[in-house]
C-alpha cells in the first residue's frame, strides 16, 4: 500500500480517510474511524492501529488509554483510495461503550451486541474516550 493518501476528506487543515475496522477471523465490523497521513504510517510501521480524534484533534493508539488494541493482520485499501478497511485482531472491546464492536445496537435501540468491559471502569471520569 503507498505510504500517503490519495484521496480524503479535507476537515480544517487535516486530510482524512475512512477506516473500516473488521475481526480478521469472524469478518465482524467492529468500528468506523479516521485516519490522516501519520496515522496510517504508524499503524503501518507498528502493527498496532492509530486514528485521527476528530473530537479531541488528535492522533491516538487504539487502546492507549484501555489497553484494547487492534493488532493489524492486513491492510486493504478501495478504489479511489480514500478509505481503507483494517482486518484486526481485536483486544477487548472496541467500542468505548464497553462493547466487542460499535455497533452493537439496531436501529430500533435493541442492544444485540456483547459488553465486555465497563467504559467507568477503563476511562474513569474522563468521559467520551472514542
Amino acid at each position: 500500500m503507498k505510504s500517503t493518501m490519495k484521496g480524503g476528506k479535507e476537515k480544517g487543515d487535516k486530510k482524512l480517510i475512512d477506516a473500516i475496522v473488521q475481526d480478521y477471523e469472524t469478518d465482524e465490523v467492529l468500528m468506523l474511524a479516521h485516519m490522516d497521513e501519520e496515522a496510517l504510517r504508524l499503524s503501518k510501521e507498528t502493527g498496532i492501529a492509530h486514528y485521527w480524534s476528530r473530537s479531541r484533534k488528535k492522533l491516538w493508539r487504539k487502546g492507549e488509554i484501555s489497553g484494547n488494541e487492534q493488532l493489524i493482520q492486513d491492510i486493504f485499501i478501495d478504489c479511489d483510495e480514500d478509505a481503507v478497511l483494517l482486518k484486526v485482531k481485536q483486544i477487548g472491546g472496541a467500542c468505548h461503550m464497553g462493547y466487542r464492536s460499535c455497533f452493537y445496537r439496531k436501529i430500533t435501540g435493541e442492544i444485540v451486541g456483547e459488553k465486555v468491559f465497563e467504559p467507568e471502569e477503563v476511562y474513569g471520569g474522563e468521559g467520551d474516550n472514542k
